[in-house]
Parts: structure tokens; sequence; C-alpha cells
């Protein structure tokens, strides 16, 4: 389970925080490309983030630490809380080498991007309005919909979906809940870059943004949590 989850988050941070440089960091062919193609993009880094994890250890593919323990606290998953520390720190460790070769593809269009501000997006989230009570909000939000629809979709005849279910469901979770804060809905996948924004040599780069980096941890856990325990008591009955 611990490589798997090294490998799979790595690839999903790879395609995701890759999308976004594409889209947001000077003269590159996919610039100004669009939410809708950052949408769809994390989507795929989720479903192939899945696969690939699956495919080297047949572990849990959590990728997310919000996953991980939300289903833990509700008893799903056959995860035991014993598996959860090698599971977050795997998350971890696979977030740091997925930023770390995005900063690396993209190594001549650092120099090229004024707006520090930019740089920081590629790596981590950040609000479209600062208010971090109510950004905490959405965050709790837009991970329990992730976790419900995790735990639903491994309910019945619906788990035939398998990876793509979910990566549908990511897709979906960025275009309608994704706007006000940029959908970390994923502890690792944000303050895992965050840290490596902070520690790699990124021309231009500014400060790593420490007094928001709390929101999108706290709020996914309270919102993987609920989503794990209401999708228990609603699904599981």
């Amino acid at each position: 389970m611990f490589v798997g989850e090294i490998v799979g988050t790595a690839v999903l941070v790879l395609l995701g925080d890759g999308v976004v440089a594409g889209v947001l960091l000077n003269r590159s062919k996919a610039q100004n490309a669009g939410w809708v193609v950052i949408t769809w993009a994390w989507g795929i880094g989720v479903f192939m983030g899945v696969l690939t994890s699956l495919a080297v250890t047949d572990g849990v593919a959590h990728i997310n630490p919000a996953v991980t323990i939300g289903l833990a606290t509700a008893g799903l998953g056959g995860i035991e809380w014993g598996d959860v520390p090698q599971l977050i720190i795997g998350q971890f460790l696979g977030a740091f080498i997925g930023a770390t070769l995005v900063w690396l593809a993209y190594l001549p269009h650092w120099p090229e991007t004024e707006d520090a501000g930019l740089k920081l997006a590629v790596f981590s989230t950040g609000p479209a309005i600062r208010n971090p009570a109510l950004n905490l909000v959405t965050e709790i939000i837009g991970t329990f919909m992730l976790v419900f629809g995790v735990v639903a979709l491994g309910h019945g005849s619906v788990a035939a979906l398998g990876p793509l279910g979910v990566a549908l469901l990511v897709v979906g979770i960025g275009m309608s809940l994704g706007g006000p804060t940029g959908y970390a809905i994923n502890p690792a996948r944000d303050l895992g870059p965050r840290i490596m924004h902070f520690i790699l040599p990124i021309a231009g780069k500014g400060d790593s943004d420490w007094g928001y980096s709390w929101v999108p941890v706290v709020g996914p856990i309270i919102g993987g949590i609920i989503g794990g325990l209401v999708g228990n008591a609603i699904l599981f009955q």
C-alpha cells in the first residue's frame, strides 16, 4: 500500500499541477486554456493516479489523506487506523515527487512568468475571495462530496464504474464547487506541493502563503470525515 500511495499521488500531482502550469505560465502552448481544461486534467490525474497505484501494489489507491481518514473513521474500505500513518506518509512523498517533476518539466517558463502568484497557484490552491472561515466551509463541502461519492461508488452495481467514476466525480466537483477556493479537497495535493514551492529554487517565486495553508488541510479532513460517516449511515444501513 505504501509504494502504491507514493506512485499514485505522484502521478496525480504531476498531471494536476502540470495542467495548471500549462495554463498559467507564460509562453506555454496551453496558456489561457481555461478552467474547463484544468478540471478535466485533474480528473484524468485522479484516474491515472488510482490506476497506477493499483497496478503497483494492488493496494487501496486513496491518494488523498482526506479519503484515508474519512474511510477509516467510518470503518469502511477495510482500513485500520494502524494503516493510516503509512498511507498518509506515502501520499505526501508522492506529492513531493510530483511537484518536483512539474517544476522540472516547466523549467524554462518560471523566469518567463513575472507574476509570483501564478507560480504559487501551480503548486497549491488559493481563494478567489479571501475569507478563511468561508473558504474552510467550501473545502468541507467539496471534500464531503468527494468522500460521500467515493463511498457511493463502492456500493452495489455502481462499483463497476471504479476509477472512472471517481475521476468524473472530481471533474464535477471542480466545475461546480472549485470556483471559490480552487478545490484542494486533498491535504497532500495542496500542502505537499506548497512545501516544494518553498524548497525548490523557482525563479522569481514569492512567499508560499503559509497563512492560508491550514485551510486546504483542515477543511478536507473535516469534509472527509463527514462524508465517510454520512455515506456509511445512508448507504450501508
